[in-house]
């Protein structure tokens, strides 16, 4: 009887033991997992970023990156407010100019990573009349991203190219109403992301649409490209990137957001990024 309590206590002392260890290793795991780095993208960024931040994670699992995905001029906006961030990845150099102009982004950090082409899109079989930006005024709808989005900027601007609409100081005043007048009273939706242009056009409430060459990657069953816009009519598409200045950021979480940052740069997320239709031939 008494070999029987003795055996099991010093069962009851190993399995506190161990329960300890395991505590301790948890406590442990809890201490060196995770700086968490705040990465703002615009929407036509998403689905290749999370893929980019899965390899990342893989490689350095202590380091959580949280996106921020929305239009660039809303990102923008969030920033100029105060929320926090590492890195900002806009659709167009106008916002990173801002924000470096507003001093929010940390000096010699900005870079060009990838360029991207407008296109006009148009869902399987609708039968449309348009041939590409050009011929706009046949449709019988369009979806367009507002001006405060890049993507819309770079419409409105090729439509200023080909004489549709009048020269203006900036592109974003440009209302939607002004281009539904300038082509012939064409309704035309406004959007606040290309993503939600592209819903638009693949669910049939718009006829055609504009939105970016590789938001099409994976809808290529669903979608017809009814012309990649020219470079002459919009100007190059240029997507930069900067590390922005966090002052609640502590020293782990910026020398993760610069490790971050050279990633994107790098020949490994070149291929990537060219999968995603992007091209990664940039100055």
């Amino acid at each position: 009887m008494k070999r029987r309590i003795l055996t099991a206590a010093l069962v009851m002392l190993l399995l506190s033991a161990l329960s300890g260890c395991a505590g301790h290793s948890m406590m442990n795991k809890k201490k060196t997992y995770e700086t968490e780095i705040h990465v703002f993208i615009a929407a036509s960024l998403e689905r290749v970023m999370t893929e980019l931040g899965d390899i990342y994670h893989t490689a350095h699992p202590e380091v959580k990156i949280t996106y921020n995905t929305d239009s660039s001029g809303t990102l923008l906006t969030q920033i100029k407010e105060g929320y926090e961030c590492d890195i900002f990845f806009s659709a167009a150099p106008k916002q990173i100019d801002e924000l470096e102009k507003e001093g929010l982004a940390q000096k010699r950090t900005r870079a060009n990573v990838v360029n991207n082409q407008l296109v006009v899109v148009t869902r399987k079989d609708s039968g449309t009349r348009v041939k590409g930006i050009d011929s706009l005024p046949d449709a019988e709808s369009v979806a367009l991203a507002g001006g405060g989005v890049p993507a819309g900027q770079y419409t409105r601007q090729a439509l200023i190219n080909l004489g549709t609409l009048y020269k203006v100081e900036d592109v974003s005043d440009i209302t939607t109403e002004e281009i539904s007048y300038a082509l012939g009273g064409v309704p035309v939706s406004e959007q606040d992301s290309v993503s939600k242009v592209l819903t638009a056009v693949i669910e049939g409430s718009c006829e055609v649409g504009t939105t970016y060459y590789s938001d099409t990657y994976g809808y290529e069953d669903r979608l017809t490209i009814l012309e990649a816009v020219s470079y002459d009519l919009t100007g190059d598409v240029l997507y930069p990137a900067a590390r922005v200045v966090n002052e609640e950021a502590d020293e782990a979480q910026n020398a993760a957001a610069d490790d971050f940052l050279k990633f994107i740069l790098s020949d490994k997320a070149k291929a990537v990024f060219e999968a995603y239709y992007f091209d990664t031939e940039v100055e």
